[in-house]
C-alpha cells in the first residue's frame, strides 16, 4: 500500500541523477534526447492494450484516429480506449474489488484510491532502462510525484518545458452570451451585481429564443464530478484562483476553507436572489453534461460559470455554426471594484493527476517505450498541431500557422475525434500547457498568437476593441506568482483525517448549496444556519493546519 504523503526528497539531488537526459529542454542536448531511440525501439510487433479513463468521452481504438494511427505505424501499438460510463467512486471500487485492471488507468479523482489499492507498478526502473525522453521531460519534476516510498507510480499530465502564456481564457469564468453585450453597447462590469444586472435588463427584453424561454444563469453542476463549478466562484469572486476548496493568503500562506463562510455566503445569497428573479435554472443540480451542452448550443443561457475545458464540445459547436452573437466571452467578475481578480492561472505543476500502468498490464516494458516515443517533441507536436501540411503549416520564419479551415477543424468536435486531437492530446504523458518547443512555437496551439489571431472572428475583434484589449487574457489580470499553485493538487491519501474532512465537507456541500439557492428568500438566514451548524462539527481547523503545511513545505521545495 502506498502513503500518499510526498517524500521530502531534494530537488538537487534529483538533477544530478537526470542532469544527462533532462538538462535544457530547448537547447542542443535536449533535442539529441528527443530525437534518440529507446532500447528495442524497433520492436513493432503488432499488439492492443487497454487504457481506461475516468473522464466522460467516446470509447474507440486509437488506430481509428490519425495520430493513433501514426503512432501505431511507429510502435506496433494499438490501444482499445473506454471512458468513463456513470458515478467514478463505483466504477473504481469495482476495478479494486475484482483486481481486474486495463493495462492502462486514467484515474483522474480515483487516483488515491487505486493508489492505495496498489493498482499500479513503480515506473522508476522502466524509466531508467527505456525512458530518455521521459527523464528529459519529467526529470526536473521527479520529486514532485514521488509517493512515500520514494518511487512513482504515474506520470503527471503536463510538465512545463519554458513558459508561454495563453491568450485564451482556459480556466474558469463567468460568461456572457455575447448578445447581452453587444446590446448594452460592451459595457465593461467588473462586479457580480453588474453582472446579473445586465443578464437582467436583457432577459426582460427578450424572454425567449426560438420559442423556448431564455435562461439567465446556469451552471453544469449536477454529475458527481462537477459540483464544484457552483462552489469553486466563491474564492474567484474574492480575488483567489483556483486552489480547490481552500483560499491561500499571499503573506502569511495560511490556508484556509471557504465553506459556511461569509465568502460562501455572500456568493449563495446572491444565487438565491437570483432564483427568486427567475433567472437561475434549476436543472443546474440535476442536468447531465449533454443536456448542459445542448442549453448552452440552444443560444438560450445568457450567462454561466464553468471551466473552459467542461465545455468545450458547446463552445466548438457555437463556432462551427458562425453565429457570433450566440457564442460566450469570458468575464473576470469579483465581488467588489478594489478587488483584483485572479481566474488566469500562475504557473504551476499538478502532481495528483495523471496516468499509470496496472498491476495486469501485459508488457510494461512496451508500454514504456510507447509513452517515451511518445514524449519525442516531433510526437508532441504530432498530437497538439496534427500533421504538418494538413492540419497546420510552418512560415518562412518557421512559424507554426493554420488557415481558416485548419483552425475550424481543430476546433470542430467530430474532427477532434477522427484526427486524435481529442483523444491524444491531454490524458497521456505530455508536455505542459504553456510549454515552448525548441523551434520556438508554443506547444499548445490555443496559446501560438498567429494562430489565436487568425482565429478571431468580427465579433471577437469588436469585443477585444471594447475592452481595449488584442487577446481574452489581457483584460482579466495578470496572475501572482504561487509556488505551491495549486493547492487542491495536494494529495491526502485515504483515509486520513484530511481525506475524511474533505468528503464529509463535500458531503454537507452537495446537500445544503442547492437547498440554499432554490429556498425562498426568508427561509435562506435558517438553513444557512443549520449548514454552518453541521460544519462547524467537522475537523476544519485540523485540515487548514494541514493544508497549511503543506503550501509552505512546497514554497521551501519540498514536495
Amino acid at each position: 500500500m502506498v502513503n500518499k504523503k510526498l517524500l521530502t526528497v531534494s530537488l538537487a539531488a534529483a538533477m544530478l541523477a537526470v542532469t544527462a537526459s533532462a538538462c535544457g529542454g530547448n537547447n542542443d542536448n535536449g533535442n539529441a534526447a528527443s530525437n534518440s531511440a529507446s532500447p528495442g525501439a524497433d520492436d513493432k510487433t503488432p499488439v492492443t492494450f487497454s487504457y481506461y479513463s475516468f473522464t466522460s468521452q467516446k470509447d474507440t481504438l486509437a488506430s481509428d484516429t490519425v495520430i493513433g494511427k501514426e503512432l501505431q505505424n511507429q510502435t506496433g501499438v494499438d490501444w482499445k480506449m473506454e471512458f468513463l460510463v456513470g458515478d467514478p467512486q463505483t466504477k473504481s471500487g469495482v476495478m479494486i474489488a475484482s483486481g481486474d485492471y486495463p493495462d492502462v488507468i486514467v484515474p483522474e479523482g480515483e487516483i488515491d484510491k487505486l493508489l492505495d489499492a496498489g493498482a499500479f507498478i513503480p515506473l522508476d526502473d522502466l524509466i531508467e532502462k527505456y525512458g530518455p525522453n521521459i527523464k528529459r521531460v519529467y526529470g526536473p519534476y521527479f520529486d514532485k510525484f514521488r509517493q512515500a516510498d520514494g518511487k512513482m507510480y504515474f506520470l503527471p499530465f503536463g510538465a512545463n518545458q519554458g513558459y508561454i502564456g495563453d491568450p485564451g481564457i482556459s480556466q474558469g469564468a463567468f460568461w456572457i452570451q455575447r448578445s447581452v453585450l453587444k446590446e448594452a453597447g460592451y459595457p465593461k462590469i467588473k462586479t457580480l451585481n453588474q453582472y446579473f444586472d445586465l443578464i437582467k435588463q436583457y432577459q426582460e427584453k427578450h424572454p425567449q429564443v426560438d420559442g423556448k424561454d431564455t435562461i439567465g444563469f446556469a451552471s453544469l453542476a449536477g454529475p458527481a464530478d462537477s459540483f464544484f463549478s457552483i462552489t469553486n466562484p466563491s474564492m474567484h469572486l474574492a480575488g483567489y484562483p483556483n486552489d480547490g476548496d481552500v483560499i491561500v493568503d499571499m503573506n502569511t500562506h495560511e490556508a484556509k476553507t471557504y465553506a459556511a463562510t461569509d465568502i460562501e455566503k455572500k456568493w449563495l445569497q446572491k444565487l438565491n436572489e437570483v432564483n427568486a428573479e427567475g433567472l437561475f435554472d434549476p436543472e443546474t443540480f440535476t442536468a447531465n453534461k449533454d443536456q448542459f451542452l445542448a442549453k448552452l448550443t440552444s443560444g438560450r443561457v445568457l450567462g454561466y460559470f464553468n471551466y473552459a475545458w467542461q465545455v468545450g464540445d458547446a463552445t466548438n459547436n457555437l463556432m462551427k455554426a458562425g453565429i457570433d452573437e450566440k457564442r460566450y466571452a469570458p468575464l473576470p467578475i469579483v465581488f467588489d471594484e478594489n478587488t483584483k481578480d485572479q481566474y488566469v492561472d500562475p504557473p504551476s505543476f499538478v502532481n495528483n493527476r495523471g496516468i499509470g500502468i496496472s498491476v495486469k498490464a501485459k508488457d510494461p516494458v512496451r508500454i514504456i517505450k510507447y509513452f517515451d516515443n511518445l514524449l519525442k517533441e516531433e510526437n508532441q507536436v504530432l498530437v497538439q498541431w496534427g500533421v504538418k501540411d494538413q492540419n497546420y503549416t510552418v512560415d518562412a520564419n518557421g512559424r507554426y500557422v493554420m488557415d481558416a479551415q485548419q483552425i475550424a477543424d481543430r476546433n470542430d468536435p467530430e474532427k477532434k475525434r477522427s484526427i486524435g486531437w481529442q483523444y491524444f492530446e491531454y490524458s497521456w504523458p505530455r508536455y505542459g500547457n504553456n510549454s515552448v518547443l525548441a523551434d520556438g512555437n508554443s506547444y499548445a496551439v490555443s496559446n501560438q498568437p498567429e494562430v489565436a489571431y487568425a482565429g478571431y472572428t468580427d465579433g471577437d475583434k469588436a469585443l477585444l476593441d471594447a475592452y481595449g484589449a488584442k487577446t481574452f487574457s489581457e483584460y482579466f489580470s495578470k496572475p501572482d506568482e504561487r509556488a505551491w499553485y495549486p493547492a487542491w493538487s495536494i494529495n491526502k491519501g485515504q483515509g486520513t483525517p484530511e481525506q475524511i474532512f474533505q468528503q464529509k465537507a463535500s458531503d454537507l456541500q452537495k446537500k445544503y448549496v442547492p437547498k440554499l439557492v432554490l429556498a425562498k428568500p426568508s427561509e435562506f438566514d435558517s438553513i444557512w444556519n443549520d449548514y454552518v451548524g453541521q460544519m462547524g462539527k467537522l475537523d476544519v481547523k485540523g485540515y487548514e493546519t494541514f493544508v497549511t503545511k503543506v503550501v509552505q513545505d512546497r514554497i521551501a521545495g519540498k514536495w
